[in-house]
């Protein structure tokens, strides 16, 4: 993965064809999309729950760019190991998963995959600011998580401040929650470069007519700016 600030497009796979997964990523791809994002969810963090190790792995075949894998799970280090072996290229734990995240980005670094951490909405930026050296992308929750579809919460104030934080360290910032036209504007003009976008990629579209999914990427692409 290198690295660049520019408007990076990250259909959340939470919004595909349940049924039809790998198909589903290959067409946004080919769409347009930047990374794949994967929500993992285990129903004790977050109130639901998804995709385990072995989906994780069956999907790394399908999927040709950047795979995202945000963990929404507690405990997150006794999972590490299975989400490296399972192809993540990037993988995220929540600051409030643990008491130790500094160890947890660590051990991430340590599989070779590349360490994001995320904030929930409540969280202040200044949560991480003893490991932003150990941090190669900074998730900022722009709903509360456990469900896709959910109403955006403006953040623009957190992004900045954690944009000037970063300062010249390559660090993403990336956007969850609500990411569409119109408030792609907002988060990109704060300082985001990753948008997760799960619904406003995914609708109107199919694995048969995946057109959209290309109008949609492009659509909030332009809207970034």
């Amino acid at each position: 993965m290198s690295f660049d600030r520019s408007i990076k497009i990250a259909p959340s796979i939470l919004a595909a064809d349940f049924a039809n997964f790998g198909a589903e990523v290959q067409a946004v791809e080919a769409q347009g999309a930047d990374w794949i994002h994967i929500d993992v969810m285990d129903g004790h963090f977050v109130p639901n729950l998804t995709f385990g190790p072995p989906m994780v792995k069956a999907l790394r075949r399908h999927v040709s760019t950047v795979m995202d894998v945000h963990l929404m799970i507690a405990p997150v280090d006794p999972y590490i190991e299975a989400y490296a072996d399972a192809g993540a290229d990037v993988l995220t734990a929540h600051v409030e998963a643990g008491p130790h995240i500094h160890r947890t980005l660590q051990a991430i670094r340590g599989t070779g995959m590349k360490a994001g951490v995320a904030l929930n909405p409540g969280t202040p930026a200044s949560a991480i600011a003893h490991v932003l050296d150990l941090c190669d992308l900074i998730c900022v929750m722009t709903v509360n998580p456990g469900f896709g579809g959910q109403s955006f919460i403006d953040m623009s104030g957190k992004i900045a401040q954690l944009r000037a934080m970063i300062g010249d360290r390559e660090v993403h910032i990336e956007i969850d929650g609500g990411v569409d036209v119109n408030t792609a504007p907002i988060v990109a003009g704060a300082g985001a470069d990753v948008l997760v976008a799960g619904s406003a990629v995914f609708r109107g579209g199919s694995v048969e007519t995946p057109g959209p999914y290309g109008e949609n990427i492009r659509a909030i692409r332009a809207a970034a700016g």
